[in-house]
C-alpha cells in the first residue's frame, strides 16, 4: 500500500498542505489544530486531531508532536543535545493533563526485534533505562520496563504481553518506544514523534499487529518513535528528484556569464526552487510532478514485481545507540523531575 509511514505529518492530507499558503488552509481546517515553529535547528510540529479530523487524515484523534533536526549526525554526540532538550519539554507538555504525581505508576515498553538493528531502538532504550536511577528504588517500584520482543520470536501478540503486565501492575501511564517507517528519506533517523493515540506495532512496514492504546487497556498510552526505515520507492523517487534538479539547474546556468567563465565542472545548484519545466520537452510532463507524485508513480510501477524493500542507513547501529540513549535519558529526566 502506498504511503507507508508512521508519521502523521507525512500522511497524504498533511503533505498536500506543506507550502506556506496551504499551511494557513490547514490551520483553519475544522477538526485539525496545526502549529509549526522552530527552535534553533529543531522544527517542531504540533497537531491535534478530533473526530472530524480523524476522517480527513485517516489517523486517530489525539495529540501528535514531531521534532525534526536535520543537523544531527551519528558521528557527533553533541548534535543530539538540542533535540533531546526539546524532547524532554514536549514529554512534560504531552502529560501535563494527566496530573501524574511522584507516586504514579508508569509502564515502559520497548517494542521491536533486538536482533535486527534498525528495529532495536525500543529494546535498547529499555536496556539503558534498566541501568538508570529509575531502578534504584527497590522499596517502592513506581516504574516497570519491559521489552517483549516480536510475535515472530515469541509466538504471542505483543499486545497480549502488554495487557498481561498492565493488568498485574495497574499503571497510570503506558509509554511505548518503537522504530518507525518514514516516506521522506530526509527525515530518516532525524525525527522523533510523540503521540497519545497509542500504536499499531509494525504498521509502517505493512506488518500490522494488535493495537496498543488507551481504548484497549483503559490506561493512557504515549507512543514515542524514531523513523529508521523508508520504503524502496521513496529512495527511487528522491534520487530521481535530485537528478532532475541537477539537470534543470545546469540548463538554467548554461546561459549565465559565470558558466562561460567556469574552468571546472560546476557543482549542483543549491537554489531551493528550479524551473523543471525546461526539461519537459526532453522527459515529458512527469518531470514537473511533485516529489510525492513521483513516489506514487514508482510505487505503482514496482508493486507486485519486486519483494518489499525497506532501506536503512549504513550507520544504523550508531543511530540506534544515540537514540536509545536519548530516549532513556529523556524519559528518566522527565520522570525524576515531574
Amino acid at each position: 500500500m502506498w504511503g507507508r509511514t508512521d508519521l502523521l505529518d507525512e500522511s497524504d492530507e498533511m503533505v498536500k498542505h506543506r507550502t506556506g499558503g496551504e499551511k494557513n488552509t490547514l490551520k483553519n481546517s475544522e477538526g485539525i489544530s496545526f502549529d509549526e515553529n522552530r527552535e534553533g535547528a529543531v522544527l517542531i510540529t504540533s497537531i491535534e486531531v478530533n473526530e472530524e479530523g480523524e476522517k480527513k487524515l485517516g489517523k486517530k484523534k489525539g495529540k501528535y508532536i514531531t521534532l525534526t533536526d536535520l543537523t544531527v549526525s551519528p558521528d557527533e554526540e553533541d548534535s543530539f543535545k538540542p533535540i533531546e532538550k526539546i524532547f524532554i519539554q514536549k514529554l512534560k507538555e504531552m502529560h501535563q493533563d494527566l496530573n501524574l504525581s511522584k507516586d504514579s505508576r508508569i509502564l515502559i515498553i520497548g517494542l521491536g526485534n533486538a536482533t535486527i538493528t534498525p528495529d532495536a531502538i525500543g529494546p535498547k532504550a529499555i536496556e539503558y533505562l534498566q541501568g538508570s536511577s529509575l531502578t534504584q528504588n527497590t522499596e517502592k517500584i513506581k516504574v516497570v520496563m519491559y521489552a517483549p520482543g516480536v510475535t515472530g520470536q515469541t509466538g504471542f501478540e505483543t499486545s497480549d504481553f502488554v495487557e498481561a503486565i498492565s493488568k498485574a501492575y495497574k499503571p497510570d501511564l503506558i509509554i511505548v518506544l518503537d522504530a518507525l517507517a518514514a516516506r521522506n528519506s530526509e527525515r530518516l533517523c532525524k525525527t522523533i514523534q510523540l503521540t497519545n493515540t497509542g500504536i499499531h506495532p509494525g504498521s509502517g512496514v505493512g506488518n500490522q499487529r494488535k493495537e496498543i492504546s488507551e481504548e484497549v487497556y483503559g490506561v493512557p498510552v504515549t507512543a514515542i518513535g524514531i523513523p529508521m526505515v523508508v520504503d524502496g520507492p521513496v529512495l527511487y523517487a528522491d534520487a530521481m528528484e535530485q537528478v532532475i534538479h541537477y539537470i534543470a539547474s545546469k540548463v538554467e546556468e548554461k546561459g549565465s556569464p559565470s558558466a562561460a567563465l567556469a574552468v571546472t565542472p560546476m557543482v549542483s545548484s543549491k537554489k531551493p526552487s528550479i524551473d523543471k519545466s525546461v526539461l519537459q520537452p526532453i522527459f515529458g510532463e512527469w518531470v514537473t510532478w511533485s516529489t510525492d507524485e513521483k513516489r506514487q508513480l514508482f510505487e505503482e510501477v514496482f508493486v507486485g514485481k519486486n519483494p518489499s524493500l525497506f532501506v536503512t542507513p549504513k550507520e544504523t547501529d550508531a543511530w540506534v545507540e544515540h537514540y536509545a540513549y536519548l530516549l532513556s535519558n529523556g524519559i528518566e529526566s522527565w520522570i525524576t523531575t515531574r
